[in-house]
């Protein structure tokens, strides 16, 4: 199972800058984005049907807005939409598909850059998901979780620690709740494989040359739950695939 998780800002941006020509590539069976910012009648998902894909849309209901999509060779035997919580399920943040004994979330984090409101309702966001995963693990032990987390765990994960340690997205209060979410039994999947600096899967658009520099991010991630590790098989970030200000993270499972 080759899982690739995409923030695509935008999946009508990211086709015109060749993101089905890529996908042709055959770069992962599955492939979760966020932050599609469409719904799926506004696409033209013959694009990806024709790929053999099978695709499944949680769209947010304000247009042009956050969203979650996967698209996947694997037919899965269960799809979820949204996780109950109201907000969030409006927002279409989560989607959750089921293969054989293994459950697949993928997830866009809120983000907390635009003002106090946001951020204080990204802290509750994540409070409400962190029970909502523990509990979910009591029915389905063996979890993967893909997403942008909008959150940079610890100081390796992005090029300016000091200087972003008032930043949203590298608060102290998100990065405990990175500590308790990785002490409570997930697996990252990429630092398994890749301890080394300098890896990243976003660059602020705001400062073009930043890219070219790598003074980015990680805040996108593949988590698996404990009883995953032996199967995991290989995990990468891919910085020179450019449809988006982030780039595809990648995992692959033995069964």
């Amino acid at each position: 199972m080759r899982i690739i998780s995409y923030n695509v800002n935008g999946i009508r941006a990211a086709m015109n800058k060749g993101l089905i020509d890529w996908l042709k590539t055959d770069p992962g069976d599955i492939i979760c984005l966020q932050e599609t910012k469409a719904h799926k009648d506004n696409v033209d998902y013959k694009q990806f049907t024709n790929l053999d894909y099978y695709d499944y849309w949680f769209s947010a209901q304000k247009k042009g807005y956050s969203g979650v999509a996967v698209f996947t060779k694997i037919k899965p035997d269960n799809v979820v939409y949204g996780t109950g919580h109201q907000v969030s399920d409006e927002e279409g943040r989560v989607m959750q598909l089921d293969f054989g004994d293994v459950r697949l979330i993928n997830a866009y984090f809120p983000s907390g850059t635009t003002g106090d409101m946001r951020q204080q309702y990204k802290y509750e966001w994540l409070d409400e998901f962190f029970i909502y995963l523990s509990t979910l693990r009591e029915k389905h032990p063996k979890l993967i979780l893909c997403g942008d987390y909008n959150i940079a765990h610890k100081e390796i994960d992005i090029h300016d620690p000091k200087g972003n340690k008032n930043s949203s997205g590298f608060l102290p209060e998100e990065r405990t709740w990175m500590d308790k979410f990785m002490d409570s039994g997930w697996v990252d999947t990429f630092r398994e494989f890749h301890p080394e600096p300098h890896r990243y899967s976003w660059w602020s658009q705001r400062f073009p040359a930043v890219r070219l520099q790598n003074k980015g991010w990680r805040i996108d991630y593949i988590n698996a739950t404990e009883p995953l590790r032996k199967q995991l098989k290989g995990a990468d970030i891919y910085p020179d695939v450019k449809h988006s200000d982030h780039c595809p993270v990648y995992l692959e499972l033995t069964k």
